[in-house]
């Protein structure tokens, strides 16, 4: 049989985009190189479509029209070379949903750092609003298996830079760039350029009328000449809370967003990251025809996601913060930056080329203790040793916490924020974060 869509990986993404494929009338093979998770293998077996793990079947991923990439799988892969070599076109699981999308409207957000929590801000203030809205993308469920199940109005959309590559039509109406800042490199052939290229793909097949939102901080959006070369008369809206003049500004204690005036000590997340943030997401709301007085009694109900900045603990005095999804240095940046009482800092695990020159002054600043966490700290004890007063090398949560606890007074943070991968000792960044949850909570 000749299959009119192939689509490879058996995760959310690839089982979404098979069963929109099926939902479409379109015969469909899903093949998966590695295993495919149980949950999805039942999923895949009830709506009867054929697929295979463990292997791809070159004769009948070769004899397709179309191919869907998810996310996961790197240009690098094998299978990837053949596909391309052959000529076959390949979608991402962001155009091929939008294939099929009839008038709905999408608010698309991407970023290096902040993307899960500026989209469920955004998704929470049109839902408590009232509007027809879906949660989808990197966060919630896969865009096609909301495509097919679900007749909305509105998406909003966390994306990330994978699901960007291969898109070709797929744009948003409002789109959101919240930073850019060395991540992932080793997908894009440790080019940097060809990383910012990949994030500017939620600008660039904008319409006139669409409405572009970024950080105007930032020196590789802002300064980029991608910004300058789109033809169609977007909305360009671009965010420096320092500066009085832009459409989003801190002032005297007050996030002002157009006509919106809201007291920060009054709002659900902090930091100065968190401020952009949330200017992002109310500047969306806004230009989506949000009413400000919506959009000022909602926000105030925001829950963020686990593993943000979340404190799971006050023991003696001593606040004890998750932050197990800071997985690189750029987002430790933000962290430090948010606290102002005296930090014991856990850190470490699988060392992702980190630069920590970037933070080195914010540690100095606020880092009192620093507790190494992982199979290998040499590089964080070598470069901390002499700008850190205590320091100490463990491989067992249970030991970091101990030691973070014993260095910690009345008034300080015990702030878990890796800049590193979890895999040395965790399943990933959520396994080490309620791990940390738990101990906290029920230990101490």
């Amino acid at each position: 049989m000749v299959f009119d869509v192939v689509v490879l990986g058996g995760g959310e993404s690839g089982v979404g985009s098979a069963l929109l494929a099926k939902g479409k009338g379109k015969k469909v093979f899903l093949s998966d190189g590695g295993s495919i998770p149980e949950r999805y293998l039942a999923v895949l077996q009830e709506a009867d479509i054929p697929y295979e793990q463990g292997q791809h079947s070159l004769n009948k991923i070769l004899a397709t029209s179309l191919v869907v990439k998810s996310p996961g799988i790197p240009e690098s892969a094998s299978i990837m070379k053949t596909i391309r070599h052959e000529g076959i076109p390949v979608f991402s699981e962001m155009e091929w949903a939008f294939s099929f999308l009839d008038k709905a409207k999408i608010v698309g957000i991407t970023g290096t750092n902040g993307k899960t929590t500026t989209t469920l801000l955004t998704y929470h203030l049109f839902k408590a609003s009232g509007r027809n809205v879906c949660l989808a993308g990197n966060v919630g469920i896969s865009f096609a298996k909301a495509v097919l199940e679900g007749t909305y109005d509105e998406y909003v959309l966390e994306i990330s830079s994978f699901q960007l590559d291969d898109v070709y039509k797929f744009h948003c109406n409002i789109a959101l760039l919240l930073n850019i800042t060395p991540d992932h490199l080793d997908r894009y052939n440790y080019d940097m350029r060809e990383y910012i290229a990949s994030k500017f793909k939620i600008f660039d097949k904008q319409q006139a009328n669409d409405c572009f939102i970024f950080n105007a901080e930032d020196s590789n959006i802002a300064q980029n000449p991608l910004l300058c070369t789109h033809t169609a008369s977007v909305e360009r809206v671009g965010i420096d809370l320092r500066n009085l003049q832009s459409p989003a500004r801190i002032e005297n204690g007050f996030l002002v967003v157009g006509d919106l005036r809201l007291a920060l000590d009054e709002l659900p997340l902090k930091g100065p990251h968190n401020e952009f943030n949330m200017a992002a997401a109310i500047l969306a709301a806004q230009k989506a025809g949000i009413p400000d007085s919506q959009i000022a009694q909602h926000i105030k109900t925001f829950v963020n996601a686990p593993h943000r900045l979340e404190q799971v603990a006050i023991k003696q005095g001593v606040k004890y913060v998750n932050d197990s999804k800071a997985t690189n240095v750029d987002a430790v940046f933000y962290a430090l930056q948010s606290f102002k009482e005296p930090i014991v800092w856990i850190a470490g695990g699988v060392d992702k080329g980190n630069q920590y020159a970037l933070i080195e002054p914010l540690v100095r600043k606020h880092v009192k203790a620093l507790v190494c966490l992982g199979k290998d700290n040499k590089k964080l004890l070598a470069y901390f040793k002499d700008l850190i007063p205590l320091t100490a090398d463990t491989d067992s949560l249970a030991e970091a916490i101990q030691k973070a606890t014993s260095f910690a007074q009345d008034g300080d943070v015990v702030l878990l924020s890796p800049a590193c991968a979890s895999f040395d000792l965790f399943k990933n960044y959520e396994d080490r974060g309620n791990q940390f949850r738990a101990f906290c909570q029920n230990n101490l």
